[in-house]
Protein backbone atom coordinates (compact mmCIF):
# COMPACT_ATOMS: atom_id res chain seq x y z
CA UNK A 1 0.00 0.00 0.00
CA UNK A 2 1.20 3.49 -0.81
CA UNK A 3 0.41 4.68 2.71
CA UNK A 4 3.42 2.68 3.94
CA UNK A 5 5.79 3.46 1.06
CA UNK A 6 8.26 6.35 1.22
CA UNK A 7 7.96 9.01 -1.45
CA UNK A 8 10.67 11.20 -2.93
CA UNK A 9 10.66 14.20 -5.24
CA UNK A 10 12.02 13.83 -8.78
CA UNK A 11 13.55 17.00 -10.22
CA UNK A 12 14.37 17.32 -13.94
CA UNK A 13 17.83 18.35 -15.12
CA UNK A 14 18.91 19.21 -18.63
CA UNK A 15 22.58 19.19 -17.57
CA UNK A 16 23.23 16.55 -14.90
CA UNK A 17 26.74 17.73 -14.00
CA UNK A 18 25.60 21.33 -13.58
CA UNK A 19 22.58 20.26 -11.53
CA UNK A 20 24.66 17.91 -9.39
CA UNK A 21 27.08 20.75 -8.68
CA UNK A 22 24.26 23.12 -7.74
CA UNK A 23 22.68 20.77 -5.22
CA UNK A 24 26.00 19.53 -3.83
CA UNK A 25 28.13 22.67 -3.89
CA UNK A 26 25.68 25.59 -3.78
CA UNK A 27 23.04 24.06 -1.50
CA UNK A 28 25.51 21.87 0.42
CA UNK A 29 23.49 18.66 0.14
CA UNK A 30 24.96 15.17 0.34
CA UNK A 31 24.80 12.73 -2.55
CA UNK A 32 23.43 9.43 -1.26
CA UNK A 33 23.50 7.45 -4.51
CA UNK A 34 24.66 8.16 -8.03
CA UNK A 35 23.90 6.32 -11.25
CA UNK A 36 23.85 7.18 -14.94
CA UNK A 37 20.12 7.92 -14.92
CA UNK A 38 19.77 9.70 -11.54
CA UNK A 39 21.62 11.35 -8.67
CA UNK A 40 19.99 11.00 -5.24
CA UNK A 41 20.47 13.55 -2.46
CA UNK A 42 19.70 13.51 1.26
CA UNK A 43 18.13 16.48 3.00
CA UNK A 44 16.71 16.50 6.50
CA UNK A 45 16.11 12.75 6.65
CA UNK A 46 14.40 12.59 3.26
CA UNK A 47 15.70 12.03 -0.24
CA UNK A 48 15.07 13.38 -3.71
CA UNK A 49 16.70 12.78 -7.05
CA UNK A 50 17.57 14.62 -10.22
CA UNK A 51 17.22 12.90 -13.56
CA UNK A 52 18.22 13.84 -17.11
CA UNK A 53 15.57 15.25 -19.43
CA UNK A 54 15.38 18.05 -22.00
CA UNK A 55 12.20 19.27 -20.25
CA UNK A 56 13.84 20.75 -17.15
CA UNK A 57 12.82 24.19 -15.96
CA UNK A 58 9.47 24.26 -17.71
CA UNK A 59 7.14 23.91 -14.72
CA UNK A 60 5.68 27.30 -13.70
CA UNK A 61 5.16 26.16 -10.09
CA UNK A 62 7.12 24.96 -7.07
CA UNK A 63 8.52 21.45 -7.55
CA UNK A 64 9.95 20.94 -4.06
CA UNK A 65 10.24 22.93 -0.83
CA UNK A 66 12.11 22.83 2.44
CA UNK A 67 10.46 23.61 5.77
CA UNK A 68 12.83 25.56 8.02
CA UNK A 69 12.70 26.97 11.53
CA UNK A 70 14.22 30.36 10.62
CA UNK A 71 13.46 31.57 7.11
CA UNK A 72 15.52 34.75 7.40
CA UNK A 73 18.65 32.90 8.52
CA UNK A 74 18.20 30.25 5.82
CA UNK A 75 17.78 32.91 3.13
CA UNK A 76 20.88 34.77 4.33
CA UNK A 77 22.92 31.56 4.13
CA UNK A 78 21.58 30.72 0.67
CA UNK A 79 22.29 34.24 -0.57
CA UNK A 80 25.89 33.90 0.66
CA UNK A 81 26.08 30.72 -1.43
CA UNK A 82 24.93 32.60 -4.54
CA UNK A 83 21.19 31.85 -4.55
CA UNK A 84 18.91 34.61 -5.86
CA UNK A 85 15.34 34.69 -4.60
CA UNK A 86 12.43 35.32 -6.92
CA UNK A 87 10.15 38.34 -6.58
CA UNK A 88 6.44 37.85 -7.26
CA UNK A 89 3.57 40.32 -7.54
CA UNK A 90 0.59 38.12 -8.37
CA UNK A 91 -2.97 37.98 -7.07
CA UNK A 92 -2.63 36.29 -3.68
CA UNK A 93 1.18 36.20 -3.75
CA UNK A 94 3.42 39.22 -3.27
CA UNK A 95 7.00 39.06 -2.07
CA UNK A 96 9.02 41.78 -0.38
CA UNK A 97 12.77 41.17 -0.41
CA UNK A 98 11.98 37.66 -1.63
CA UNK A 99 9.54 36.81 1.20
CA UNK A 100 5.80 36.26 1.00
CA UNK A 101 3.80 36.55 4.22
CA UNK A 102 0.95 34.07 3.87
CA UNK A 103 -1.70 32.89 6.33
CA UNK A 104 0.03 29.78 7.64
CA UNK A 105 3.61 30.39 6.54
CA UNK A 106 6.32 32.73 5.36
CA UNK A 107 7.82 31.58 2.10
CA UNK A 108 10.50 32.33 -0.48
CA UNK A 109 11.33 30.81 -3.86
CA UNK A 110 14.42 30.40 -5.99
CA UNK A 111 15.41 28.55 -9.14
CA UNK A 112 17.97 25.79 -9.35
CA UNK A 113 20.60 25.62 -12.08
CA UNK A 114 18.02 24.03 -14.39
CA UNK A 115 15.29 26.64 -13.92
CA UNK A 116 13.17 24.51 -11.56
CA UNK A 117 11.33 26.52 -8.90
CA UNK A 118 12.17 25.50 -5.33
CA UNK A 119 10.76 26.89 -2.11
CA UNK A 120 11.79 27.51 1.47
CA UNK A 121 9.09 28.09 4.06
CA UNK A 122 8.67 28.70 7.76
CA UNK A 123 5.39 27.84 9.48
CA UNK A 124 3.69 30.75 11.23
CA UNK A 125 2.28 30.63 14.72
CA UNK A 126 -1.51 30.51 15.05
Amino acid sequence: MLTHAPMEAALPASDMERAKGFYRDTLGLTISREAEDAVHFESGGTTFFIYPTPNAGQAPHTLAAWIVADLDAEMADLRRRGVTFEEYDLPGLKTVNGVAELGTLRGAWFKDSEGNILGVSQPREG
